[in-house]
């Protein structure tokens, strides 16, 4: 293996890049965006002890993830649209699905990589077989890189995947509006006492608002609606207030310090469709190539998409480390584990969403969370 190339600086990439330097294996990471900082990197993520928090084990980095939790955020809150509330459970700070921000993870395996490991601005545009398990990878500039191995961690409209698979992700029936509101204690109190100090959810049949409170005394909103992609199309996002009015209309009635972290957001409404790779997405052994995170197993947002990339990337590159003459052995063992370990996931995820969508209520979700009848 003398080559090693991973297209894409999300945490997969990343977590793989560092695994393989952890054990002495080179490997160079091409990112479409211009820099570290070229866009905003999303909000909190959980980080689960059964999953993402193995990958950072094998990357050797606990100490570092560690100072990166926000205390308190594992707590959780349900209310029902009329403002009650009917599930509090506290930050105990014995749970095992720490919060951090997204953009602090990733600079963290950012900083623990060896200088010029990623290279930034590189945007893949196509990937050829060249033949005995060596591929070609076409950037936007022209350029040329041929890979000994070529590893496809570049999310949903993955270019690496076509090389493995004719899959290409459809609508998966609901959508994201997202927003933030700042200062939220002094500036949006009511919505800010909704929330608490970690997560709100408020589910109703086809219509969910999930929020978090971030560092910074900043909430960050996820309105999520079952609906079709024209009904969204329909909504003028080039007009904010205009945008976030009509999405608060699929809430009226609600209790008025839910609706608030619609129509209060200090930022425009960001729209966010979710698209989805078949549940049992899977494909046949090519020599020099492999997927992991969205690439692989694409699902709507269930608080396991970060977890499992990160996952697979350890798995993969412990597999690599352990057969360092044997490429495709480690590649066959890869992917035998992450198949069903995605599979099991993303049906289960799709459940949970078939649920909401026949209209499981706030009281439903509280039974389930609880285990109560």
């Amino acid at each position: 293996m003398n080559t090693v190339t991973i297209i894409g600086a999300g945490l997969g990439g990343l977590t793989l890049a560092r695994v393989l330097h952890v054990h002495g294996i080179p490997a160079t990471v091409y990112e479409a965006e211009a820099s570290a900082g070229a866009r905003a990197q999303g909000g909190m993520l959980d980080i689960h002890d059964y999953n993402g928090q193995i990958a950072v084990e094998a990357a050797q980095l606990m100490a570092e993830f560690s100072g990166l939790i926000l205390e308190g955020r594992q707590q959780m809150r349900v209310l029902d649209p009329d403002g009650t509330l009917l599930l509090d459970q506290p930050d105990d700070g014995t749970g095992g699905r720490p919060e951090v921000q997204r953009a602090e993870l990733r600079q963290l395996l950012l900083d623990s990589l060896p200088a010029g490991t990623v290279r930034w601005g590189a945007k893949a545009v196509d990937a050829r077989s060249v033949g005995t398990g060596r591929h070609e990878v076409t950037f936007a500039d022209g350029s040329v890189v041929a890979t000994d191995l070529l590893i496809g961690a570049d999310g949903a409209w993955s270019r690496v995947r076509p090389l493995l698979s004719d899959a290409v992700p459809s609508y998966a029936g609901t959508s994201f509006v997202e927003v933030y509101l700042y200062n939220a204690d002094t500036r949006h109190p009511a919505a800010a006492k909704a929330v608490g100090g970690g997560s709100l959810i408020a589910p109703a049949s086809g219509r969910e608002i999930h929020a978090h409170r971030e560092s910074g005394d900043t909430l960050h909103t996820y309105v999520v609606l079952t609906r079709p992609q024209e009904w969204f199309a329909a909504i003028d996002f080039t007009d904010p207030a205009g945008a976030a009015a009509r999405v608060a209309q699929e809430f009226t009635g609600w209790a008025p310090e839910l609706t608030a972290l619609i129509t209060e957001a200090d930022t425009a409404p960001v729209l966010r469709p979710h698209f989805t790779l078949p549940h049992d997405h899977r494909w046949d052994r090519v020599p020099g190539a492999t997927l992991l995170g969205d690439a692989a197993h694409l699902m709507p947002p269930n608080g396991e998409g970060a977890n499992l990339a990160m996952l697979d990337a350890a798995r993969l590159g412990q597999a690599l480390a352990a057969h360092p003459g044997n490429v495709e052995k480690a590649l066959s063992e890869y992917e035998h584990e992450m198949f069903p370990r995605s599979q099991a996931v993303a049906t289960e995820g799709a459940e949970m969403q078939e649920l909401f969508s026949r209209g499981t209520s706030a009281r439903d979700l509280v039974a389930m969370l609880t285990g109560a009848e």
